[in-house]
């Protein structure tokens, strides 16, 4: 008799053939048994949460689905507190049920920051320092001084400031400078087309304020450009230290700016300041 003899015999065939179905079975089982455990094919779409609050994503039930984690607060002074601005996953990648989501909302209240000492410092000297800590620059007021744009004092709220003083970031800081020993007149810088931000700045650049303004179409800061300036753009007249400007801005959803700039003299300095912004206003 030899060793494979049991091939021929029949019920050989029908053990193998139960061996590989219980076998197929249990395979069968496993598998289903970690999708079940794995939760394996049941994803969701993440939806875009920014602008809401925790308690809002509460109430519209998505807790049922998703695991929230609030990991940062920053501040944003135009955005309503406790709102989403950041989320991990992002909007439109595909989870699976119970995933946790790394939330990064808008801070109660904004964060803190120390007075520096901008006493004897140049005016642009201080006006980056005052940037660089996050602070805004109010108005600029001069004052008979020997030395020219030299920050004399520096005060909020009509009252002077000391360093190392803990403040809001953002808060508002009026620089006292002098004149310096004669009579110091400044152009009127070109500002057609500039956003609000930048035109404070490039005031207080040229040691000038910013004095009214008005949004003709409406007072959605986001789309505001610079439509006309009193005194006048590419105006010959000379300013004195400080002097305020008034700004009447557009929105440059109804205003076509790229046109705009081109009515302004080709031959200027302004105009060709003007032809850069029309490249900034391409790009954005």
């Amino acid at each position: 008799m030899g060793f494979f003899h049991f091939l021929g015999k029949k019920r050989f065939y029908v053990h193998l053939i139960i061996i590989i179905a219980i076998s197929l079975f249990m395979l069968w089982a496993v598998l289903k048994s970690m999708d079940v455990f794995t939760q394996h094919g049941d994803v969701y779409i993440v939806p875009d949460f920014n602008g809401y609050t925790l308690d809002q994503l509460l109430e519209k039930g998505y807790n049922d689905y998703f695991q929230f984690k609030i990991i940062d607060s920053v501040y944003f002074k135009s955005k309503e507190k406790g709102t989403v601005v950041q989320q991990h996953p992002l909007s439109g990648s595909r989870v699976k049920q119970g995933r946790h989501l790394y939330l990064t909302i808008v801070a109660q209240s904004p964060e803190k920051v120390y007075m520096p000492n901008l006493k004897n410092l140049s005016l642009r000297q201080a006006l980056v320092t005052l940037e660089s800590n996050e602070l805004m620059v109010g108005k600029l007021d001069y004052v008979q001084y020997f030395a020219k744009n030299a920050v004399v004092d520096q005060l909020m709220n009509d009252e002077p400031i000391e360093p190392q003083t803990e403040l809001s970031k953002g808060s508002f800081i009026d620089l006292v400078l002098g004149k310096g020993e004669r009579t110091i007149m400044v152009p009127m810088p070109f500002l057609i087309a500039l956003k609000q931000e930048e035109v404070r700045r490039k005031l207080h650049h040229n040691s000038l304020n910013i004095g009214r303004e008005y949004f003709m179409d409406d007072a959605d800061t986001l789309h505001a450009r610079v439509y006309k300036t009193d005194p006048k753009t590419l105006t010959e007249e000379m300013l004195y230290l400080g002097q305020p400007v008034n700004i009447w801005y557009r929105s440059d959803e109804l205003i076509d700016f790229q046109g705009y700039l081109l009515q302004f003299d080709p031959d200027t300095i302004a105009a060709r300041e003007a032809r850069m912004l029309i490249n900034n206003v391409e790009d954005e």
